[in-house]
């Protein structure tokens, strides 16, 4: 077997990439989004582009999706109830303070995922050290899981004070639990997260509880169907802080899985950004539903480890990937105040976009474009022929509203979408202190390449990379996903050579842990073991993380040499250093199998059709003004050969538009280069 599935499932499109290793070759296809069963519709992607035999013949499928994300956006998860050491049953809901609550005078609190009927105390009490101050009383367990029987419960969480340093009362109360008759998911804070910070640790626990069940059905439906059409190879789903995990641990460990779907394109940009030496660069993932956007550097995506969805914070690795809710879909309306704006509702798949001729009849960034001419003829995937009369029908409300042309109607939901993106892009990049203008824009999804010349303009960027199967890009970045597994633990120590040779014992119990969770996943063969400590100033709240120098999962750096690390990042980050001493905070372990072969992402094709390659009017932005514009597949460009604009460059999956003041050229990568001129 030496073949891979990727299919990435978006809020309009479902977009699927087959890659064979043998033949080196790359089958791309894109096929609306069922949004009522998007399981039913990721199998029948499957069925409709790839041939059994060479489905039979796969070594891989691999996934990115939103369930786990979408059961906590929409409340439809797991009935829950929480197990917590007594007098810490509010937890969820005191929270910790932030900015936003401290300056909003207007803040209403989303209610936690537990009412407080569901959530009971427990007497024990374990300390800061792991000493046992209180033992745990039996029946304060049993009595409370025939509570939670009687109000539905399916699924506890257990979170008890401390239980990262000694999880001896979490492990009893789980056996407790299933003595008591209980079947349902049991969560323990210990397993989902060995750090300290209790309302994170708890908060991650419910979480895991509250999506594991749906995600779980979810992943049955895909890989029993895919098993009864003939494939025998492993089934792989990509983790928020990068890299991929077996279905079988994502049904024990759903909480990794929360933002898999962004993080997939996010893969791909750092995986083509090291292949061919692009330097830095920001991802501009834009799709039917979303705008998605990450910062790499020196190859890899920024990765953070705590992440937070509504206001629940996670413990675990996170892919710093910003979203919002503009897209090709995004619908523009004009508010109360007469003013245009543009999302975050979106037409979607059903009935999609105005022109789209499926019922829709609200005006939307694709319908703006199309209008425009942005997007030539109006050939898109699956057989969409865009209809421009009922473009014109969805913008002349608006237009009547705002007292303007179609035309200017039109430029003003794109110019409005592409800044909310460009105010996106800013948070990660100016807000941290790093200049957008000496980075490259890598855009992808249905509708990146067609905004890239807007979005980089309004960076004031002037170099733009069209990946590959940018249509498909997040697909094709599922593909390039090592095998992850991570661990961490909460261990607050010195840092000296002492404190070290400590750490080494930690790490060798991580990897055994590691080692222990899933046998049809990493196998052994052909792995790297990976090691970062958290560090601080003793007395500050915040750490910084940093990989020290290792040998197969081993520390061989002296305490001199990672306090230097840690201070070349404090300096970068902060702009000074302190002299105060240094603690070790969270040791973290993880192990990273490649998947065999790599892609030449020059040969794609797809079963996809492009439209017809001419010439068309659109409007340039630049000049203010409609003008010709050359149409042309982009599968016969000439290679490094570069031209001027303005042009509509055509492939199966998207349409990259490129202004009048842009030069473009292909290279021998499959990548699309555009370079904007100085005004």
């Amino acid at each position: 077997m030496s073949s891979r599935i990727g299919v990435d499932i978006g809020g309009t499109f479902t977009d699927l990439i087959f890659f064979d290793e043998e033949e080196g070759s790359v089958l791309v296809d894109k096929v609306p989004t069922t949004p009522s069963a998007p399981e039913i519709g990721c199998v029948d992607a499957i069925n409709s582009a790839v041939a059994p035999g060479l489905l039979r013949s796969s070594s891989y499928f691999l996934h990115g999706t939103t369930v786990g994300l979408n059961a906590l956006l929409e409340r439809k998860g797991s009935v829950v109830g929480l197990l917590t050491t007594s007098g810490f049953r509010d937890v969820l809901e005191i929270r910790k303070g932030s900015r936003e609550e401290w300056y909003n005078v207007f803040w209403v609190p989303d209610a936690p995922l537990v009412p407080r009927r569901r959530r009971l105390e427990i007497r024990e009490r374990v300390l800061a050290s792991g000493e046992v101050l209180e033992p745990l009383l039996t029946e304060d367990v049993i009595d409370a899981v025939k509570a939670l029987q009687q109000q539905g419960v399916t699924a506890i969480a257990v979170s008890f004070l401390n239980s990262y340093m000694n999880p001896a009362h979490e492990i009893e109360a789980e056996r407790l639990i299933r003595d008591a008759g209980f079947n349902g998911a049991v969560s323990l804070s210990h397993r989902v997260s060995g750090e300290y910070r209790d309302y994170e640790r708890c908060s991650t626990t419910v979480i895991d509880a509250y999506v594991r069940g749906r995600l779980a059905n979810y992943m049955d439906h895909i890989e029993s169907r895919l098993r009864a059409n003939g494939f025998v190879g492993t089934c792989l789903i990509t983790r928020s802080g990068s890299g991929s995990m077996t279905f079988t641990e994502a049904a024990e460990r759903p909480f990794e899985t929360i933002m898999s779907g962004p993080v997939a394109g996010v893969e791909g940009a750092a995986e083509l950004a090291r292949a061919l030496a692009l330097g830095d660069i920001i991802s501009a993932d834009v799709g039917g539903t979303s705008f998605d956007t990450a910062l790499i550097r020196d190859g890899r995506p920024q990765l953070l480890f705590e992440g937070s969805v509504l206001g629940m914070p996670l413990q675990t690795p996170w892919v710093d990937v910003r979203s919002i809710g503009a897209g090709g879909g995004s619908i523009a309306y004009v508010d109360v105040g007469g003013l245009l704006q543009v999302g975050p509702q979106s037409a979607g798949a059903e009935p999609g976009p105005a022109c789209y001729g499926r019922g829709g009849n609200q005006a939307t960034v694709t319908d703006a474009a199309f209008y425009l001419g942005m997007l030539a003829a109006g050939y898109l995937a699956s057989g969409i022929r865009l209809d421009r009369d009922k473009a014109e029908q969805a913008l002349q409300p608006l237009a009547d509203k705002l007292g303007y042309d179609l035309t200017r109607t039109a430029e003003g939901i794109i110019t409005i979408a592409v800044a909310a993106m460009a105010n996106a892009i800013r948070e990660i990049t100016v807000e941290q202190g790093i200049d957008p203008r000496e980075m490259k824009l890598l855009p992808f999804g249905g509708a990146g390449p067609m905004l890239a010349t807007r979005l980089a303009r309004e960076l004031d960027m002037r170099e733009i990379i069209i990946p590959p199967c940018a249509g498909n890009f997040s697909a094709l970045g599922l593909l390039t996903s090592d095998l992850l597994q991570s661990s961490a633990l909460s261990r607050p120590m010195p840092l000296n050579d002492e404190s070290l040779y400590v750490v080494d014992g930690i790490l060798d119990g991580l990897f055994k842990e590691l080692k222990s969770r899933d046998s049809t996943g990493i196998n052994g063969t052909n792995t790297q073991r990976e090691v970062a400590l958290d560090l601080r100033y003793a007395g500050q709240e915040h750490s910084i993380n940093i990989k020290p120098v290792t040998a197969d999962g081993t520390i061989t750096a002296t305490a001199d040499d990672v306090q230097n690390q840690f201070e070349v990042a404090y300096q970068e980050a902060y702009g000074g250093i302190l002299d105060t001493l240094i603690e070790i905070v969270s040791i973290r372990a993880s192990v990273r199998q490649p998947l065999a072969g790599s892609m030449d992402f020059t040969r794609y094709e797809s079963i996809v059709k492009s439209g017809p390659a001419d010439s068309v009017r659109a409007y340039s932005f630049i000049r203010r003004e409609y003008s010709g514009f050359a149409v042309l597949q982009r599968s016969q460009l000439p290679v490094d050969e570069q031209c001027k604009g303005p042009a509509i460059i055509i492939e199966p999956t998207t349409t990259t538009y490129v202004d009048a003041d842009c030069l473009y050229s292909a290279d021998t990568g499959g990548c699309l280069h555009i370079v904007i001129e100085e005004s």
